[in-house]
């Protein structure tokens, strides 16, 4: 049952991707992937937060498997991220691609630092 439920959170998580992604590509047109940098940003401050209050509050594990692996599984993107750093790459826009990549770490990893600060001060 908890693989089941597992699934079903990392659709959830997958389908608001999808939204989100799409209505970021609707407003936004530049060459930035902005819509997976932002995907990835706001589910790492949620992991984060997961984490902590997982700790904190000694969360059941079910309960964390199904946010963090499941949900937040489903709808971060580390693999169309790096994928977009290889387009860039193949496109010849190697600059780009690299303050792509090194802002997606250390973006994404502060702000997985701020979560899970935040999951401990609640």
């Amino acid at each position: 049952m908890t693989a089941l439920l597992a699934c079903l959170c990392g659709g959830i998580g997958a389908g608001l991707r999808y939204l989100l992604d799409t209505t970021v590509g609707r407003v936004y047109k530049g060459r930035w992937p902005l819509g997976t940098l932002l995907i990835n940003i706001i589910a790492c401050f949620f992991a984060g937060l997961v984490a902590a209050l997982a700790a904190r509050l000694a969360l059941p594990s079910t309960t964390h498997l199904l946010l963090a692996t499941g949900l937040l599984g489903g709808f971060s993107t580390f693999s169309t991220a790096m994928n977009d750093v290889v387009s860039r790459m193949h496109d010849g826009r190697v600059g780009l691609a690299t303050i792509y990549l090194l802002t997606t770490i250390l973006v994404t990893l502060v702000l997985t630092a701020a979560g899970f600060a935040v999951g401990m001060s609640i």
